[in-house]
């Protein structure tokens, strides 16, 4: 890790003051954000939050953002009702913390969710976007769930232990060059064991300048040297969702 004290980055960024455009439902054991589009539609996008939660309105912008582009949004509670954690929190605590909520043990939520797209939502085309703790969720769901038809992982943590070359269909990888917690090299490895290995399509790209979150934990209205990677992190995200959906 780069800060041993402080072993996660999310907590540098902004937190979005913005007002959700969905709703939030009960979905068996788990509390989900839907947000659905103007037009009815067979498409659906599984958004997955960082370490801070299905509460936080940046992870909700994104949602909203899915569905302003045509998709039934959906973000539910990965945690299953544990707590989310907190910029405030002890960062020393993090790693017990982390224990207790492993983003490659959430088939029961997961199962669920999918359950509720397809029964309630009529949703046939299924695709999921994770953010950090999220990334690496998206890394095990799409090695797991044939159904879902495309994924991007938004700055997962790739150990070099890990081989997520088994994906089961189109990923795309976003990395940020400033993340202090996602070393180039490993992304670099990353890289090649997927060309090496990997059978469907993926991408893997990273964006100049930027540092970890940007995508979702950047404000482009003050950060203007970064808004034209911020929005092509976005614009990036939906293609590759409208592209295999």
């Amino acid at each position: 890790m780069a800060n041993e004290s402080r072993p996660c980055p999310c907590g540098i960024g902004d937190r979005f003051d913005c007002e959700a455009c969905g709703q939030e439902v009960q979905v068996e054991h788990i509390k989900a954000y839907v947000c659905e589009p103007r037009a009815s539609t067979d498409k659906a996008a599984i958004v997955i939050h960082d370490i801070f939660g299905w509460q936080l309105p940046n992870t909700r912008y994104m949602a909203d953002m899915f569905a302003a582009n045509g998709y039934i949004a959906i973000c539910p509670d990965f945690f299953a009702g544990r707590e989310a954690w907190k910029p405030s929190d002890d960062w020393s605590k993090f790693k017990d913390w982390l224990k207790t909520r492993d983003a490659r043990k959430i088939n029961k939520e997961a199962d669920a969710v999918l359950k509720y797209l397809k029964e309630q939502c009529g949703a046939k085309k299924l695709g999921v976007v994770g953010f950090c703790w999220g990334g690496i969720a998206v890394h095990h769901l799409m090695m797991t769930y044939p159904e879902l038809k495309a994924g991007v992982s938004l700055y997962g943590l790739i150990k070099e232990s890990d081989d997520i070359s088994s994906l089961l269909n189109p990923t795309f990888f976003i990395f940020a060059e400033k993340d202090d917690f996602i070393p180039l090299q490993q992304v670099t490895l990353l890289e090649q064991k997927l060309k090496k290995n990997c059978k469907v399509d993926f991408q893997v790209k990273i964006y100049p300048g930027q540092t970890h979150g940007f995508v979702h934990r950047r404000r482009e209205d003050i950060n203007p040297q970064d808004k034209p990677y911020i929005e092509e992190g976005r614009k990036d995200m939906i293609n590759w969702l409208n592209k295999y959906i």
